[in-house]
C-alpha cells in the first residue's frame, strides 16, 4: 500500500489501496449507524464541532448530501469533542443542527476520532492509512468497495469540486 501524507489543514490525502472495514457508529437518534449498508456506495465521514469556526461547513454537507443522496450516496457527521468545540451532550448537538441547519443526514452520537478513545473506524483509517483528522470538518471521502479515495482538512468546503469530482467518479463506477 502507498499512502501520502496530509501538509497543512487543506491538503489532500494521497490514498492508494487502503481500506476500512465497515463499522456501526451509535447514532444521535438513538440505535445504529451501520455503514455496511452502504456498501456498493461511496460515503463521506466529516468529525463535526457545534461551536468551530467552520460549523458553517453544515449547510454545504447538507447541500451535498441532497445533490446525491438518490444516487445512494452518503455524508456521516460525527460529533466531537476532540478539540473542545462540541456541545455538552448529543440532544444538545442534535438540537443544535436541527435548528440552525436543518440536517437531517446521518449523525452519530458525540464520538472521540483522535487518540486511544477514537472511535474504531478512526482507529482503522490511522492504521491503514496514518490518517488523522487534523481539526473539526476534517473529510474522510469512502468509495464504493470501503477504499479510502480522499482524505481534505477542514479549509475544504464539502461542495469543493475536489470533492463532488470524486463523488461523480465513485458514483459511476458503483453501478
Amino acid at each position: 500500500k502507498v499512502f501520502g501524507v496530509s501538509i497543512g489543514m487543506n491538503a489532500l490525502t494521497s490514498i492508494a489501496t487502503a481500506d476500512v472495514p465497515y463499522l456501526d457508529f451509535p447514532s444521535i437518534d438513538g440505535g445504529l449507524v451501520e455503514t455496511k449498508q452502504w456498501h456498493g456506495n461511496p460515503y463521506l465521514v466529516v468529525n463535526t464541532a457545534s461551536k468551530c469556526g467552520f460549523t458553517r461547513q453544515y449547510t454545504a454537507m447538507q447541500e451535498l448530501y441532497d445533490m446525491y443522496r438518490d444516487d445512494g450516496f452518503v455524508v456521516l457527521a460525527i460529533p466531537s469533542d476532540d478539540f473542545n468545540q462540541e456541545l455538552d451532550n448529543d440532544a444538545e448537538v442534535k438540537n443544535f443542527c436541527e435548528l440552525n441547519y436543518s440536517l437531517d443526514m446521518p449523525m452519530t452520537s458525540v464520538l472521540s476520532v483522535r487518540g486511544s478513545h477514537a472511535h474504531p473506524f478512526y482507529k482503522a483509517l490511522e492504521a491503514e492509512a496514518g490518517y488523522v483528522p487534523v481539526w473539526n470538518f476534517s473529510k474522510v471521502l469512502i468509495g464504493s468497495k470501503g477504499e479510502i479515495l480522499g482524505t481534505w482538512g477542514p479549509m475544504t468546503s464539502p461542495m469543493s469540486s475536489k470533492i463532488t469530482k470524486l463523488v461523480d467518479a465513485a458514483l459511476v463506477s458503483s453501478f
